[in-house]
């Protein structure tokens, strides 16, 4: 502050004296300075001068002063000294810019003016802008309150907009609805007259507003006379259903769902007059299906073929079934009263449209029951489904379907309660059983609900009536007349044929099910036609004879059962054990009959040891007959042999493998006998009258080859009676 005031005053003496002198004399001006000595130096304190030292030890300022042992004071003085002059040459350069300074002060203090000017002229705008401030606020406060007004009215002008519309009733709409016929912009129209409907009757705020008694009376007027043209419309289309030869599907689909909402419209707002609808609709279309169902059956009943009666049983004589008087029906039809053959086809049809009745009447064709069952209710599902799917399209009510099907359900269960109780088809009861769960699983597909009672009904009816049927199979085996039935012959009877090919059907109906009832059905089955075949067999006078009558049966019930299914079941297990015993037993009646000598001393001394010394050692004269009595006679007894199995079997197979068990049994029987006299003494005299195994071997299959080859022969002559037999059999 000082050198400024010094520096103001020199400007001002500066503009004052322009006369004197430039350079001003600072040392005249000033004096010499000089520095008094501090009196009170001494009283200094020097607490804390040594660590002050150990810090600026490493200066160098400090360390030199130290080093040259320079005093403290003149040092000082030599500083002042640097300074008052660095002081004097700074003063010379402000005396120097002395005119800038001058100038810039002028400067300084024009700005100054200037700035207060502004000053001014900008507190008047800030006025001002306050001023605008408050009217902006004001606009923006007008602003908000009107914006807040526009919006409440656009609010209310659409709400009232859409009141006047909702609540008015065009002219347009009027003269459609009174006069327009029933198409697409009469369905349009009755969606808005709905609307406004549901509108006036649901706000409650409408129900108050005066507008509503002007319209109202209108509305009720258009909705009566909608109902009314929408009545006589549908009634007027139910009638086109029950003309003859109407395909009611294409109606459905075509017609009637083109005009659904006039029915939902009607449902809303004439609720009695649909009520009325639906009523004819169902009394019409329980007529219509209920007549032609009814007529189908009919058609149906004409191509029907009989397949069995209640005398066409599995243990009845053949004699007694009324085999002339059947001598018009094809044997095919015949056989089939047992066998399954090719009608079990019709569970790989099961999806075939239904059968035509016109058609198959024209080419004279007969069908057994099942075929008729499957077809009839393939029409019945088709017809279920096209109309359980109309029912919830048209009308939204899937439980109008059985007020509809009450009828055609009536006429069917009569049908079928008719056939049913006349049916004594086994093998149709047991198709028709399948075909029913096989259209359970068609529907189910579908995923159509509406037959799933009808079908349970039916299935529950089928298996008491099929086990009615099999009971009385099982009953005719097991209260069988022996001695009727019993004839001279050692071939498969036809009682254990017709059991077989019962049996290989039921087998074949159920590979794929499994079901165990059947199976034990089946094995009850078999144990009486076990009892029976002993009752028959036990007739024979011959126990030789009684063997090969039950081996010709077991073998005939094993390929039969063998072409029914690959697998082994428990029924073809028993017989196969049967089998082998009675072969077994055969075998050794068929030794027994041309080897019993030498057959009794293999068994009772064949085993004893020659060199015991006993005294009923073997002695060389009593083999000596059984080797020279088997050297004579062997070949002629094994050709009888040959003979008498071909003649007592009629399958050549097993007739084979029973003769080769015989030759088997006798060339072991024959082998023992060989070594017992090898072992004997001198029994080596007798090896001139032993014959060789291999020459045994080849003579028994040289005789196998030629009789086969004259059994191809006579096949192929007695093929027609071949076939004869079978259906004798059957």
């Amino acid at each position: 502050m000082i050198m400024a005031d010094v520096t103001m005053s020199n400007v001002s003496y500066g503009e004052t004296n322009d006369a004197q002198k430039n350079v001003f004399d600072l040392g005249a001006f000033v004096g010499d300075l000089t520095i008094e000595e501090d009196v009170s130096s001494d009283d200094i304190s020097l607490e804390g001068l040594q660590q002050e030292l150990e810090e600026c030890k490493n200066d160098d300022v400090v360390a030199n002063i130290l080093s040259k042992g320079a005093k403290l004071r003149e040092y000082t003085k030599g500083v002042e000294n640097n300074l008052r002059q660095v002081e004097f040459d700074s003063i010379q350069d402000y005396i120097q810019e002395s005119n800038n300074l001058v100038s810039l002060h002028d400067q300084i203090r024009e700005c100054d003016s200037i700035l207060s000017q502004m000053e001014t002229l900008l507190g008047g705008f800030q006025a001002e802008i306050g001023s605008i401030s408050s009217d902006i606020k004001t606009l923006q406060e007008k602003s908000m309150d009107m914006g807040l007004k526009l919006k409440n009215r656009k609010v209310a002008e659409s709400k009232l907009a859409k009141f006047v519309e909702d609540i008015i009733v065009p002219p347009r709409m009027v003269d459609i609805i009174v006069d327009g016929e029933v198409n697409d912009e009469f369905m349009r129209t009755l969606e808005i007259l709905s609307k406004k409907l549901k509108f006036v009757e649901v706000d409650p705020m409408v129900k108050a507003s005066k507008a509503l008694k002007d319209v109202q009376p209108e509305l009720e007027k258009l909705r009566q006379k909608a109902v009314s043209k929408v009545f006589d419309f549908i009634v007027q289309k139910l009638y086109a259903l029950r003309k003859p030869k109407t395909n009611i599907q294409i109606l459905q689909q075509s017609v009637l769902l083109k005009y659904k909402y006039v029915v939902s419209f009607l449902k809303e707002h004439g609720n009695e007059v649909y009520t009325e609808v639906r009523g004819a609709y169902i009394d019409t279309m329980n007529k219509v299906l209920s007549a032609h169902f009814r007529a189908y059956i009919l058609a149906l009943e004409k191509l029907q073929l009989d397949i069995a009666t209640s005398s066409d049983l599995i243990g009845v004589e053949a004699r007694s079934t009324g085999l002339f008087l059947r001598g018009r029906e094809p044997l095919k039809n015949r056989s089939a009263i047992f066998a399954l053959g090719e009608r079990i086809k019709i569970l790989k049809e099961i999806d075939e449209p239904a059968l035509i009745p016109h058609i198959a009447e024209a080419s004279s064709s007969k069908y057994p029951h099942e075929v008729l069952f499957r077809s009839l209710h393939k029409l019945l599902m088709d017809t279920a489904t096209s109309e359980y799917h109309f029912c919830d399209d048209f009308f939204v009510e899937e439980s109008m379907f059985y007020e509809i099907f009450a009828g055609p359900f009536a006429v069917i269960d009569e049908h079928f309660n008719s056939i049913l109780s006349n049916c004594y088809d086994a093998i149709g009861l047991m198709l028709m059983i399948r075909i029913t769960h096989q259209h359970q699983l068609i529907m189910s597909r579908r995923r159509i609900p509406c037959l799933d009672l009808y079908l349970d009904k039916v299935n529950i009816s089928l298996w008491p009536r099929f086990k009615m049927v099999f009971d009385m199979h099982l009953n005719s085996l097991r209260n069988a007349n022996v001695r009727t039935l019993w004839e001279d012959d050692v071939h498969p009877h036809y009682v254990m044929r017709r059991y077989a090919e019962f049996t290989a059907s039921l087998i074949r109906l159920n590979v794929e099910y499994g079901d165990g009832q059947l199976e034990l059905n089946l094995e009850r089955l078999r144990m009486a036609v076990d009892d029976l075949l002993i009752k028959l067999a036990k007739i024979f006078p011959k126990t030789k004879l009684q063997i090969v009558f039950l081996i010709n049966n077991y073998d005939m019930i094993i390929s039969v059962l063998k072409e029914a299914s690959p697998d082994v079941g428990k029924i073809q297990m028993h017989f196969e054990e049967l089998l082998k015993s009675n072969t077994a037993l055969f075998v050794e009646e068929l030794l027994l009959e041309h080897f019993s000598d030498l057959i009794k001393f293999v068994k009772t001394r064949a085993s004893e040891d020659p060199s015991s010394g006993s005294e009923k050692a073997i002695a060389v004269g009593e083999v000596e007959l059984l080797a020279k009595d088997f050297g004579s006679r062997w070949k002629a007894a094994i050709e009888l042999m040959h003979k008498d199995v071909i003649t007592s079997f009629s399958n050549l197979l097993c007739g084979m493998e029973i003769l080769r068990a015989a030759l088997t049994q006798l060339l072991l029987y024959y082998t023992r006998l060989t070594d017992c006299i090898k072992r004997i003494v001198g029994g080596s005299s007798l090896n001139k009258d032993l014959v060789s195994i291999s020459s045994i071997i080849r003579f028994s299959l040289s005789l196998a080859r030629a009789r086969k080859e004259a059994h191809t022969r006579a096949c192929k002559a007695n093929r027609y009676n071949s076939g004869l037999d079978s259906y004798v059999f059957g």
